[in-house]
């Protein structure tokens, strides 16, 4: 699993500014959707080969008061998920009684931590960083999170503590990441499509605290099914266990080639369903939708789940949703020949050929809107990378184009490649010889 690095310290330490700079982006993973923890950031950190998971969370203060609580149990919840934490302090301000604080309780946790001292631009680095040997954490690193001053360094460090390539120990197949909400009945699922008793199930809302790996060969496919904790809504996170799911769901997508996102037919679809679904898309991956204990449901209450399907997830590529019962195993053989065909969406090679003539046909059916009089038009296309696909559009004033224009063309160039549960994504570069390797490009993620 990618590994994940929790950003603490007091308020107004530069957390937020680091995020942004390690990050490479002020868009995070998780946004303020139903469901989804607000006060924490989530944001892939990629160098190199190596990938990490940063965690932006709140400042950390001694004031009383309901609002510091809840901060501290953002945070609290942060370190249990990181493998690594970044306490940051404020160079301007010296050590404080609150940093002293902090570090203390960092001191008696399993993780190992990187004092980073913040808005040294302009100051001595060998002078102001001495006094932060009191924390006992190790010896402090300098930084300016504004200017990037001694950011990569820190960031060396840290990754230096993961191996160069964290590969899975289980590596039979293409990986899907199996999602939902607590008891929609994942592992179920996960143990009907293996066709043995591999993980736990009971009644209880999650029993599955971590994600696990489990190979799967049947029906002539090879795959490796990740069960996922259940996400569940903040009000309801009660047990420091169950804090982990958030996390634990985007590393699992973050590896995986498509998603299964499980709902529950007989409780029905809700607003964190919907936030979920919206993780998915967001990470790029392929999705099929299984809609579970199908089985023994009125008609009345299926037309009502297929009308929710319709309503609340009408922002899904077009993708398949399956109606199946883990429990009694109808539907499972149907739902992997889905799961392939959402994988090898994800991986499909666009031939330029056959892209630029899908292209020119999307743009001679619906053209593309003027701009201050001038016409804004796609001019060639490749393909840019996979899983999700990428195409590369080449052309003049591109970035002026309206997302619904293209989401326009994802959806047509979609339809023309018969892709299933994936959303093509797009970079936009400035017109010039896209052989030369010279254009300048503008990037633009569309979903």
């Amino acid at each position: 699993m990618i590994p994940v690095v929790a950003l603490v310290g007091r308020p107004n330490v530069g957390k937020s500014t680091l995020f942004n700079r390690l990050t490479r982006s002020r868009q995070a993973l998780v946004d303020d959707q139903p469901g989804v923890t607000r006060d924490r950031l989530y944001g892939e950190v990629w160098r190199g080969s190596q990938k990490v998971l940063a965690v932006d969370t709140g400042g950390l203060s001694d004031e009383a008061g309901e609002l510091s609580n809840a901060v501290r149990q953002q945070v609290d919840q942060a370190l249990d998920e990181a493998d690594a934490v970044v306490f940051i302090v404020d160079a301007r301000d010296g050590l404080t009684h609150q940093d002293t604080a902090i570090g203390a309780d960092l001191r008696k946790g399993g993780s190992p931590v990187f004092v980073a001292v913040n808005k040294a631009e302009g100051l001595d680095g060998a002078t102001i960083g001495a006094e932060y040997f009191e924390l006992a954490l190790g010896a402090p690193l300098v930084i300016s999170a504004r200017t990037g001053q001694g950011v990569e360094e820190l960031l060396g460090q840290v990754l230096a503590r993961f191996p160069a390539s964290e590969e899975d120990a289980v590596d039979n197949g293409r990986r899907v990441a199996v999602v939902g909400r607590p008891n929609v009945g994942k592992s179920t699922l996960v143990n009907a499509l293996v066709g043995e008793p591999r993980l736990i199930v009971a009644d209880s809302p999650g029993t599955t605290r971590d994600s696990v790996q489990v190979p799967m060969d049947r029906y002539g496919q090879r795959m490796v099914l990740v069960d996922t904790a259940g996400v569940r809504r903040k009000s309801r996170v009660h047990e420091t266990l169950e804090k982990f799911s958030v996390v634990k769901t985007l590393q699992a997508l973050a590896t995986a080639d498509a998603a299964l996102l499980v709902l529950d037919a007989r409780a029905g679809l809700s607003d964190q369903d919907s936030a979920i679904a919206g993780i998915i898309v967001d990470s790029g991956r392929s999705i099929v939708v299984a809609v579970n204990k199908w089985d023994g449901l009125e008609r009345r209450d299926r037309n009502q789940i297929r009308r929710d399907l319709t309503r609340r997830l009408d922002f899904l590529p077009e993708h398949e949703s399956l109606f199946i019962s883990a429990l009694h195993g109808s539907g499972i053989g149907d739902l992997i020949g889905a799961l392939q065909r959402a994988q090898g969406s994800a991986l499909a090679e666009l031939g330029t050929g056959a892209l630029n003539r899908a292209l020119a046909s999307a743009l001679e059916h619906h053209s593309p809107p003027m701009i201050n009089n001038r016409t804004v038009k796609p001019k060639y296309a490749h393909q840019g990378g996979r899983n999700p696909p990428i195409v590369v559009l080449h052309g003049n004033l591109l970035h002026k184009l309206p997302a619904s224009y293209l989401r326009y063309l994802g959806r047509s160039l979609a339809k023309t490649f018969r892709l299933i549960g994936t959303q093509i994504r797009f970079e936009l570069r400035k017109a010039g010889n896209p052989y030369s390797g010279r254009a300048s490009h503008h990037r633009r993620k569309h979903q």
